[in-house]
Parts: C-alpha cells; sequence; structure tokens
C-alpha cells in the first residue's frame, strides 16, 4: 500500500552522544520503515534491563539528540504522543509484539544494545512469528556473521504496509506491516566457508510475511529487489543500500 506524501523522515539514531545507527521513520503511521546498522560479533544475549525510549528528533529540531527514556502514561508531551508510537499502543494489540528491527542480539557492547530498545527502531510483528521463524532466523544471521564474516557486515532491515493499522480508543495508531525484510553485506568473509554458506556471500537477504503461519525465506538481493520494486518511494529508498553492497 503507498505512502506517497507521507511524513516520513531519516532518524540518526543517538545513544549516550554517539551516533549508533540510522532509521527511515513514518511519523504519520507511527512505524519504522527500516533500521540500517553495522552488526557486531554477539553472542546473542539480551539486555534485559534497558528501559523502553522515544526519538525527540521528531518533537524538535534537534538533530543531535539523544533517545530518551520514555515518561509514565500521564506526563507524555502531546508532541512525543502525535509523531511516534508510544508503549500504550501496544498494550491492546494481542496478537503483536515489538520487534526490533536492529536486534540487541546483533550489537555486543552495552550501550550499543540498549540504543536498540527505542520505539523507532520497532515495527508491531505478528507474536508467532517474532518468537518463532524470524527469531530463528535473526539467531541463524547472528552465527553467520560472527563465523564467516571477517570484516564489518552491514545490515538493513525493513518492512512493506498493509492497510491494517493497531487502534487505541478508535484512533489509528500504528500502521501493520505486511512484509519483513532483511539485506546483509560483508566485503570480507571467509572464502574457505562451507559452499551451502559461501554462496550467501558477500550478500544475502531474507522476507517473510507478517502473518501466522509463513516462514522466512532466503533469496539472493535481486530477489528481494523485485518484491520491493513495485512499492513506494520509501522502500526504493533502500535499494541505495543493495547497490552499494555489490557495486
Amino acid at each position: 500500500m503507498g505512502i506517497r506524501g507521507r511524513n516520513v523522515r531519516r532518524i540518526c539514531q543517538r545513544y549516550g552522544d554517539k551516533l549508533r545507527y540510522a532509521t527511515l521513520y513514518d511519523s504519520s503511521r507511527r512505524i519504522a520503515l527500516y533500521s540500517a546498522y553495522s552488526f557486531k560479533k554477539s553472542d546473542g544475549q539480551r539486555r534485559m534491563d534497558t528501559p523502553w525510549m522515544y526519538e525527540p528528533q521528531l518533537v524538535t529540531a534537534d538533530e543531535n539528540g539523544n533517545m530518551r527514556v520514555l515518561p509514565s502514561s500521564g506526563e507524555i508531551d502531546p508532541l512525543i504522543e502525535e509523531s511516534q508510537a508510544l508503549l500504550a499502543d501496544y498494550i491492546d494489540a494481542v496478537e503483536y509484539e515489538r520487534g526490533q528491527l536492529n536486534p540487541d542480539q546483533h550489537q555486543a557492547d552495552n550501550q550499543d544494545k540498549a540504543s536498540t530498545y527505542t520505539l523507532t527502531n520497532v515495527v508491531p510483528l505478528i507474536t508467532d512469528l517474532l518468537e518463532g521463524p524470524w527469531g530463528a532466523y535473526t539467531d541463524m544471521l547472528r552465527r553467520r556473521l560472527n563465523n564467516f564474516c571477517h570484516g564489518v557486515a552491514y545490515v538493513v532491515t525493513g518492512v512493506t504496509v498493509s492497510g491494517l493499522t493497531i487502534q487505541r480508543e478508535k484512533e489509528d495508531r500504528i500502521a501493520v506491516p505486511k512484509h519483513l525484510w532483511s539485506a546483509y553485506c560483508c566485503p570480507r568473509f571467509d572464502n574457505n566457508s562451507p559452499y551451502d554458506v559461501r554462496y550467501m556471500f558477500p550478500t544475502y537477504a531474507a522476507y517473510a510475511s507478517n502473518a501466522i503461519g509463513y516462514s522466512v525465506t532466503e533469496v539472493p538481493l535481486k530477489t528481494l529487489e523485485a518484491l520491493l520494486k513495485n512499492q513506494t518511494d520509501v522502500d526504493k529508498s533502500a535499494s541505495i543500500f543493495f547497490k552499494h553492497c555489490v557495486s
């Protein structure tokens, strides 16, 4: 479904006065369209003590501001509620969980992990997908890049948007993704890796339908581009990543 004319903005996600990763965010539909990040070799442990944060860059003109801890529900500035998703939006969304596009399991440093807990890095995913096939794929990709990528690996994970929304008090609050997709680029990889892994370097991709009963399909980048090419200009802007990886 098209999103032309929507309020879409690129965010440099900052935490602890340091740029951590980049996100393309649709404020009118309160959903992250994709997050692009550097993968860090990780043991896959999640950081359990991090409060959820919001993005002040969507509220003010300050593009160098750090993400901040969400205030309690009674103290939230209306400008925050207007510009991005809140924890309250997920309370009655019983079919969905908050799915990180840049998952903390793909980061090693505690501050990098903490920076993934912002609602501008989150999309509503069907619980069965997030806890099942997509969770398994995320961990498998972590192990693949840990074992066979010798340099920096770059990952971009995003969504295509359906016509469904999550409502709160009869107000449309968050767009529901139709597809979840991801692509990675590892310029320096192990040329002696097993064949069933080697052909997936330097780049490969994956996608899944955000629905019950669907698995994750791994595909070449061109196949993913074909899936996205009829989407909106926003989705096509992710192709810059693809062209960079294969050039």
